[in-house]
């Protein structure tokens, strides 16, 4: 059941026809199949990213003079719902990489823009998002992974060194926006880095055996004296945590976009199989129980989407937005996990079997609570703006 958009440009308007398109041809066909592949062992899908890069779905929201698509938040959000009302793993995927590059974008001078983003937004590249450690999760300011002054390059380049935990991407990656310790002064002594792949001394764990998004690689990076030149050091010393902090907000929204595509690929599976699978002489959806929960499932999907485009309207009007992106966050998540257990609640046991997607819907919509900074730490966030 395609969702009602109202777009604010006729571009919008094309992006969204044109990335139904690509899911029906490139994305719905493939990914039960690829999902069970990856389950049994590594599977990327590099070609899809292919795809969607050529297609520009890899760099909307980034200035156009770089390669961008200069489209709003309001638009590149929706694009990604759409993506993940297909494949969710994709969609995770065209989030983090827009993540990846949105320091740069915001962050970096003029000269790293013109040096890095022609890369990072061709649908080329494709980047990770090195920030967690095994031992710093919301914590980010105990990180210990550490960057230090080589004497490459006159004393300017640097040398990083320790691990990064949960990366998407990591050993796909074409390149790794990561941050490490520059000083020891806590959150203030915190640095962003862009590494290029391809250095013998960057290695990957297994990747993480995970409930769902099992086309989402996810692996330990580990830095070992990786060399990184002064010039890919994005922001001053210890300016990391403060560029950290603003990507999260950003990606909040991303994570928010793809739970309410998740969701409302399980209420359409849900809606379409209620008007069809019949009990006591008549369609299961003619039962006032059942009907109530479908419409419970509609409005936590509708409410979801509100609070994702509220929130990227005041992003795109150079306002504050992160209390918001925060309640988007926590309101899509949980609505994703409610509405794909009552997904499977409406099909019954056959909702419980992997001949229906909603048992993949269920373990994948699990995880958007977690990452992206946990339903609590969103909690955290939003009651300090609302009390400070």
């Amino acid at each position: 059941m395609p969702v009602t958009r109202l777009m604010p440009t006729s571009d919008g308007d094309d992006l969204i026809a044109l990335t139904r398109e690509i899911c029906a041809k490139e994305l719905r066909p493939r990914v039960d199949d690829a999902e069970r592949a990856a389950a049994e062992g590594e599977s990327f899908p590099t070609e899809v990213f292919r795809t969607l890069g050529r297609a520009g779905l890899l760099s909307l929201p980034h200035p156009e003079e770089f390669g961008g698509g200069a489209q709003p938040y309001e638009v590149y959000l929706q694009v990604v719902e759409e993506i993940a009302s297909a494949w969710m793993s994709v969609a995770v995927g065209v989030s983090v990489h827009s993540l990846t590059a949105y320091p740069v974008t915001t962050f970096g001078t003029d000269a790293q823009k013109e040096a890095l983003l022609p890369g990072m937004l061709s649908g080329d590249q494709l980047g990770a998002y090195c920030l967690s450690e095994p031992l710093a999760g919301s914590d980010v300011g105990s990180m210990t992974t550490k960057a230090t002054r080589s004497d490459e390059g006159g004393g300017t380049a640097y040398a990083i060194k320790g691990r990064k935990a949960w990366i998407s991407h990591a050993g796909h990656a074409d390149y790794y926006t990561t941050f490490a310790r520059t000083s020891d002064d806590g959150g203030r002594g915190i640095s962003c880095f862009i590494v290029p792949a391809g250095s013998d001394a960057m290695t990957f764990g297994a990747p993480e055996k995970k409930m769902g998004l099992h086309c989402d690689t996810v692996r330990e990076v580990i830095f070992d004296g990786v060399p990184v030149d002064g010039a890919n050091r994005i922001g001053d010393e210890g300016q990391g945590m403060a560029i950290a902090l603003s990507a999260l907000d950003a990606g909040r929204l991303g994570i928010a976009s793809a739970a309410t595509g998740l969701a409302q690929s399980a209420l359409d599976v849900a809606a379409a199989y209620a008007k069809e699978r019949e009990q006591f002489g008549r369609a299961i959806a003619s039962n006032q129980g059942l009907a109530f929960v479908i419409a419970d499932m509609e409005a936590a999907v509708s409410g979801a989407r509100a609070a994702y485009l509220y929130a990227a309207r005041l992003k795109d009007a150079g306002r504050p937005f992160s209390k918001e992106a925060a309640v988007a966050k926590l309101l899509a998540t949980d609505a994703a996990m409610k509405v794909t257990t009552d997904a499977i609640q409406v099909l019954g046991g056959a909702g419980y079997t992997a001949d229906f997607p909603v048992e993949r819907m269920f373990r994948e919509a699990k995880v958007t609570q977690i990452f992206e900074g946990t339903n609590q730490i969103q909690r955290l966030v939003i009651s300090r703006h609302v009390l400070r």
